[in-house]
């Protein structure tokens, strides 16, 4: 069973009506043997500053550019439910494929890359590229996923 995650709610309806899941869940619709859930935006950003360092709570020109070693993120208030399910589904038996719908550039990129990595999750990558939230655009792209290295 594939987990399709897009960018936003809406966007995620739109792919579930076309491709036929019509069961609302708690953040997610599925049905047809697809799963399809949303970041709601940046679901997870990076830490501040003074998570690194506590100097850099206040920090000065002198400090720039401040590049940690290791970067940290974290889940902005009120994102953690959304996030918490989508983690869920990603480790849930069964999804053996991950399809990243969210928007084809290089935001919606990131915003599904921190939520597959925040989670943990190792399961396949497939990359949705479409330019048209038409059903028949929709399904002509789930025709012609891409791996998700490309």
């Amino acid at each position: 069973m594939k987990l399709i995650i897009a960018e936003k709610p809406s966007v995620g309806a739109a792919i579930a009506a076309a491709l036929g899941a019509r069961d609302r869940k708690n953040g997610y619709i599925e049905g047809n043997g697809l799963i399809v859930s949303w970041c709601i935006g940046h679901l997870v950003g990076l830490s501040d500053a003074g998570s690194y360092d506590e100097r850099f709570k206040r920090w000065h020109y002198d400090d720039f550019p401040i590049l940690p070693d290791k970067w940290q993120y974290v889940l902005p208030p009120g994102k953690e439910e959304e996030f918490t399910v989508l983690k869920n589904l990603m480790k849930r038996s069964g999804i053996s494929d991950i399809v990243n719908a969210c928007d084809a550039g290089r935001e919606g990129e990131l915003i599904f890359r921190l939520v597959y990595k925040m989670a943990s999750c190792t399961k396949p990558i497939s990359r949705l590229w479409i330019s048209s939230m038409e059903d028949t655009a929709i399904r002509e792209g789930f025709e012609n996923l891409k791996p998700g290295i490309e």
